[in-house]
């Protein structure tokens, strides 16, 4: 199983409701609308919460950098992420995502990269 991970910040000019809501409840369910054409088996949206207490616990850490959220998006394999589906629709979905995504994340600020999971425990089984 391959996992794009997404660390977004949002743009200057968008409130942080407004960047919340819009997400949630515009882009959410646009990249939903392209998930069998991507062939995604898994689309989760982790948005930022509790500021005081993260800022805290980066302050343990010497940590300066703060995120808005975090979008995951799971492939079976990096075959599939790289060519499953049509290519028509492939490319469709990357744009029309890539555009609204313009409307609220600071792509400067925010990063994207791919990994690999190694579970080590899941006590909610």
């Amino acid at each position: 199983m391959i996992k794009l991970v997404y660390v977004i910040r949002k743009r200057q000019d968008v409130s942080e409701k407004d960047f919340h809501e819009y997400w949630l409840k515009q882009h959410g369910p646009l990249v939903r609308s392209f998930a069998k054409a991507m062939k995604a088996k898994r689309y989760v949206q982790s948005h930022t919460v509790f500021e005081d207490a993260g800022r805290q616990i980066r302050g343990t850490r010497g940590m300066t950098e703060t995120w808005d959220g975090i979008t995951e998006v799971w492939w079976d394999s990096l075959e599939d992420f790289n060519s499953g589906g049509d290519r028509t629709e492939r490319e469709k979905a990357a744009r029309t995502l890539l555009e609204d995504e313009s409307k609220f994340i600071d792509f400067a600020r925010s990063s994207i990269f791919l990994t690999e999971e190694h579970e080590i425990f899941d006590y909610t089984k």
